[in-house]
């Protein structure tokens, strides 16, 4: 993907990851799914981003290249943000949920948990399922061959979502602004049911043909 797609404002870019890829090799096969909820967090006037105090050692590759990851730990947990505007800006998409499709099984026994909603309904849970941490922060997944990071648009995976935008959830400060969005009805999205305009049991329909594009996962 072109950096141009994330050197945008970052709601424009948390929008259209939606119905995305993000898998990462681990133990030799691929594990992840459909992006289905995100959060942008901004570089002005917005005190619940990392970059509202400034740059610091913990929080430099947010301020990194677009398109590039920040990993920060959380509650002994860790979550992944993809950078989003010019390098030096200081924003990010935060990715809240995943719908699993790759790895299933590698989800399981890390989340210890046969419920598939709690493998990657929560941004701590996707870090866990996938292997995600610090080690991984400042990475770009354009260059290396153990991540794949397509937005909605790039994938062609799905072809119509309703996305549903709220206030972001999770956070002490800024809990006004509108700039969480998810899939609506998607089981896997994180937060309250009533957030959502319909219910919260639907799947994302993909196609085996449109899954075919992306083979090189399951290998």
């Amino acid at each position: 993907m072109d950096d141009a797609f994330y050197d945008r404002t970052t709601d424009q870019v948390a929008r259209d990851l939606l119905g995305g890829i993000l898998s990462k090799r681990d133990r030799g096969r691929w594990i992840g799914g459909v992006i289905v909820e995100t959060e942008a967090y901004l570089s002005t006037n917005d005190p619940a981003s990392h970059a509202h105090r400034g740059l610091t050692p913990s929080n430099t590759s947010m301020f990194g290249p677009p398109g590039s990851i920040y990993v920060y730990p959380i509650h002994a947990k860790h979550c992944i943000n993809v950078v989003t505007q010019a390098s030096g800006t200081g924003s990010a998409v935060l990715i809240r949920a995943l719908q699993p499709i790759w790895g299933t099984s590698l989800m399981k026994r890390r989340r210890n948990s046969h419920d598939d909603r709690r493998w990657t309904s929560g941004p701590g849970m996707i870090c866990q399922s996938l292997g995600i941490d610090r080690r991984h922060d400042g990475i770009d997944p354009e260059v290396d061959p153990k991540w794949c990071l397509m937005p909605g648009p790039a994938t062609g995976l799905v072809n119509k979502i309703s996305i549903t935008t709220t206030p972001r959830i999770g956070v002490s400060q800024a809990k006004e602004l509108p700039l969480r969005f998810f899939v609506d009805g998607n089981r896997y999205v994180s937060g309250r049911a009533a957030d959502h305009k319909r219910p919260r049991r639907e799947t994302l329909k993909i196609s085996e043909a449109a899954l075919r594009r992306f083979g090189f996962l399951l290998s």
